[in-house]
This record gives structure tokens, sequence and C-alpha cells, in this order.
């Protein structure tokens, strides 16, 4: 899987911000799941305060990714396009936005937030040399949940 890395489109972000529906518990990640995360999602001008990315394959769009930084720390958000969730993609995915990020930014470690309910994706995150940092409870999506913190030196 060769993934290209571009700037979000608005065209893009309204396809996730309004298509993209996760089943089960992961309907967490629905962007209109949260209000507020929806519409600075959705607001260009409010969503390139950060760095947001698509990732395309095959020309398809499969995915994103939004880069935080603070000093020289890198906060990485991501989502894939939920009809590929699940199904062994995930390493590869998140291992290229790695690579990336190391050609593009200048950082000295990436950090991860996930709520602990998914450990699909701290699988992931770990398989891909992330390393547990803390857990912390917050408000997201109307209510309070546990996340990790994951961490990957440079």
């Amino acid at each position: 899987m060769e993934l290209i890395f571009q700037p979000l489109t608005q065209i893009h972000a309204l396809e996730i911000a309004n298509e993209w529906k996760y089943a089960g518990i992961y309907s967490f990640y629905d962007m209109t799941a949260d209000a507020e995360d929806y519409e600075e999602f959705i607001d260009e001008t409010r969503r390139n305060q950060n760095d947001h990315y698509e990732v395309l394959e095959n020309d398809e769009l499969i995915g994103f990714f939004c880069v935080i930084r603070e000093n020289l720390s890198i906060e990485i958000g991501l989502g894939m396009r939920p009809d590929i969730c699940g199904k062994g993609r995930g390493k590869q995915f998140v291992g290229q936005i790695c690579d990336f990020l190391e050609r593009t930014y200048t950082f000295d470690k990436l950090i991860m937030n996930v709520a602990t309910f998914n450990q699909r994706a701290i699988n992931v995150y770990r398989s891909c040399g992330f390393k547990d940092l803390e857990i912390t409870r917050r408000n997201s999506n109307g209510g309070v949940y546990e996340f990790l913190t994951l961490v990957k030196q440079a």
C-alpha cells in the first residue's frame, strides 16, 4: 500500500465529517458525535490552525491525519475510512504517516491519544513503536472517557 499525503481539501473534509460512520463502539469516532469537533473540522479556517492531511491510495480517499505542534512535540490525530478499519491495514497506515512526519517535520517525540476501549488502535500504535505513557480521563462526545497517551521518541 503506497500512500499519498496532501493537504486536506474542503470536499474531503465534508465527506469525512458527514459520511464516515463507524460501527458499534467505534461510532465514538464519528465526526458528528462531538458537535465542537465537527464544527472545527468542517470550518476550513479553524481546521487549518493545525496541519491537516488527506491520505490517498490509488487516487481514493482512505484516511486523514492532523499534526498538532507544541514546542518540539507533535500530537497526531488520525482516522481511516470505516470500511477498511479492522482489516489489518493499520500498521502500514500509521507507519507511513510516521515516515512522512519524519521527512517533513522536526520533532523530538510523537504523541497519540486514544480511548482505552479502542484496543485495536492501541495494538497498532504499539506495533509502530509507540510506548504507553499514562491514562487520563477526558471530556469528549458528551461524556468522560479514559484515554491512553502513547509516545514515540524521534
